[in-house]
């Protein structure tokens, strides 16, 4: 399944995984997760649910959510809403 999760570093990891955990390293924490999709449509990529182990995404525990370069020019969306009204988005 297309799934993703936030580590305490704000790092996005995603991957098409069985289980949330296997898209970390060793020392990374995480800080929540969920599933993810690409709607082309609307230039978006759509975040939604939680971790089954984790939980659904911390936000307030990051200041910025770092994204691959890759996916400049998207809208970031959990659950709907644009996840830069509410945090700092940076593409590395």
């Amino acid at each position: 399944m297309q799934k993703f999760v936030i580590t305490s570093e704000g790092v996005f990891k995603y991957g098409n995984v069985r289980m949330h955990k296997d898209l970390l390293a060793a020392q990374d924490r995480c800080i929540g997760g969920g599933f993810y999709e690409f709607d082309y449509v609307s230039n978006s990529l759509l975040l939604s649910g939680k971790s089954y182990d984790f939980g659904k995404p911390k936000w307030n525990r990051i200041d910025v959510l770092k994204l691959p370069s890759a996916f400049q020019g998207l809208t970031i969306r959990y659950e709907g809403e644009d996840v830069s009204q509410f945090l700092q988005v940076q593409f590395v």
